[in-house]
């Protein structure tokens, strides 16, 4: 039988490629590393390293028992979380992922009543693209993701998906961007220069594949950001067309001195919602959270929607790791 601490030592060996750097970071000496790999190489009557140079590199074996071996203590990681959370009741680490627009207009109301109905939970945030969240969610790095909700992360048996509010992601511009000159139509968008999403994100994705959709070229990208929060200054002083939440351009809003474009075909309706992995652990705190976002007046607020039917899937790089 394996025992942890030794999983322990072998995955910080073969992440570090040294023993030397191994034993620093796990506090052991190298001698202790080193009767490691022979008690695991003994049990399992094969080598699980091989010297390059001054590393050491993993066998194909190796690699095979490295992923098994982060698996067993993520597992074992969860099992800890679980029966310390049975002892504690309604408290512990809620790791949650939220889009940007969640962020700052739907997520602040419901952790500040999860706090309230649970004082001992502790909250970590993660903002970012809805792509990076949901690869951390499979990943098991975060226990809920706040965000866009996709066709995978609706219907796949791999994804628990809790639908709560519509939004939709329009085309903009600076206030006195020339386009407002006179009457708009969709082709008057390929005149211009946009400032975009990554192109993994599913919001850039979709608007690509409508301008295909409609015979036109995709939009020219000048400039690409992994921060949404910066969008409406850049969209701003450059005079280059975005697509954003609509919700950035209400008053006092961080979008606030931008303008919609106002064209349907360039109207994506989407749904937020909270989104777990099925085989994760649900801890009570963050079973708290969906129960409070279930019951929270947010589908007052825009409504629920459909996701559109052409809606992209964000989890395509996932897919390329399965």
């Amino acid at each position: 039988m394996i025992d942890l601490r030794d999983a322990n030592y072998f995955v910080a060996i073969a992440e570090t490629g040294n023993l030397a750097l191994a034993a620093e970071k796990l506090g052991r000496t190298q001698p202790a590393l080193t009767k490691c790999i022979q008690r695991l190489e003994a049990d399992l009557r094969t080598e699980l390293f091989r010297h390059e140079g001054r590393r050491l590199a993993l066998t194909e074996a190796g690699s095979i028992f490295h992923l098994r071996m982060l698996g067993m203590l993520q597992y074992a990681a969860e099992v800890r979380r679980e029966i310390s959370d049975l002892g504690a009741g309604i408290a512990g680490l809620v790791r949650i992922g939220s889009a940007a627009t969640a962020a700052e207009y739907m997520l602040p109301a419901l952790t500040a009543e999860l706090i309230r109905q649970a004082p001992a939970v502790t909250l970590e945030l993660t903002v970012g693209m809805n792509d990076v969240l949901v690869r951390a969610l499979v990943e098991k790095n975060l226990d809920l993701v706040f965000g866009p909700l996709t066709q995978t992360t609706r219907e796949t048996d791999r994804f628990e998906a809790y639908p709560l509010v519509g939004d939709d992601v329009v085309a903009v511009a600076s206030n006195d961007h020339p386009i407002f000159e006179q009457p708009i139509t969709i082709d008057d968008l390929s005149r211009y220069k946009w400032v975009l999403s990554g192109r993994a994100v599913a919001t850039r994705q979709w608007l690509e594949n409508r301008f295909r959709s409609l015979g036109l070229e995709t939009p020219r990208v000048q400039m690409e950001t992994s921060s949404i929060s910066l969008l409406p200054r850049l969209i701003a002083e450059t005079k280059l067309l975005s697509f954003i939440s609509r919700r950035n351009l209400t008053p006092g809003a961080v979008g606030s001195q931008l303008r919609e474009i106002p064209l349907t075909e360039t109207t994506m309706r989407r749904e937020f919602g909270l989104i777990r992995l099925r085989d994760a652990y649900f801890t009570p705190a963050a079973k708290l959270l969906v129960q409070i976002a279930g019951e929270s007046n947010l589908k007052a607020d825009g409504g629920a929607m459909e996701a559109p039917p052409s809606e992209p899937d964000p989890l395509s790089i996932e897919r390329d790791h399965a």
